[in-house]
């Protein structure tokens, strides 16, 4: 019956986003064309609002994919080999340096991340985490970010740290929860499910995410994989790194 029951949230997920991108198309696509077609002769005001409408509209476009990907990834299958965070890292910082060449941005990323997981999955947690820490440090000059170990209660912990904007502890319930946002759509741009894909790869791993901040101190996400240090977990036969 459980097996019956996903199927069909499967088959209902895939046919809600086939019937809302339709729409979304012809909204993106006739606003661009109202634009490039008749600019000269738009008002400035209407101009402002067609560019709204497309903003709005690739915004849920962006919310359904990641809502398809949170479920998938709710069902992959995992696929256990040791894995080298710090080659993931620079790889994932390179990209962001290239899309935004002006920022500085110091970056610190410790050598010998190694644990076991899967690849692909904990690839999206690090793109994540560290999207994360590039977009909410954008007002810090230079923004900081390091990505290393520490041992905590003797257990080997990963985290990813930054300078930016932080946040108020009192919500950090919310932070890891789907569709919660802890800073206004208006101030950094996001669906508000990054950080719920992230939480549900490392539970499936076996493993514990938190984070620590302060209001304009900067955040910092710890990240307890059991293959890192030995429990085991999920992790085949609980190999240790």
């Amino acid at each position: 019956e459980l097996q019956a029951s996903n199927r069909e949230l499967e088959s209902f997920s895939y046919s809600v986003s086939h019937d809302l991108r339709a729409p979304l198309r012809a909204l993106d696509g006739f606003s661009r064309i109202l634009l490039d077609d008749f600019y000269d002769s738009m008002p400035e005001d209407a101009k402002g609002y067609l560019k709204r409408i497309r903003e709005a509209a690739q915004q849920m476009a962006q919310l359904i994919d990641d809502m398809l990907r949170l479920s998938r990834i709710t069902r992959a299958e995992l696929r256990y080999e040791t894995i080298d965070l710090t080659q993931i890292a620079q790889r994932v910082l390179q990209n962001l340096s290239l899309h935004e060449p002006d920022r500085n941005v110091q970056v610190t990323v410790e050598e010998g991340l190694l644990t076991r997981g899967d690849e692909g999955l904990l690839r999206i947690v690090m793109e994540n985490l560290l999207s994360n820490a590039w977009k909410f440090s954008v007002q810090s000059n230079p923004a900081k970010i390091e990505v290393a170990k520490t041992w905590l209660d003797g257990k080997e912990t990963f985290f990813v740290r930054d300078n930016g904007v932080g946040f108020d502890m009192a919500y950090a319930d919310k932070l890891f929860a789907v569709f919660q946002r802890l800073h206004s759509p208006s101030e950094f741009p996001g669906t508000g499910i990054g950080l719920a894909i992230v939480q549900r790869v490392i539970h499936r791993h076996g493993g514990r995410i938190w984070a620590e901040s302060a209001p304009g101190e900067g955040a910092s996400v710890f990240v307890l994989l059991p293959a890192a240090d030995g429990d085991g977990g999920e992790a085949a036969g609980g190999a240790a790194a």
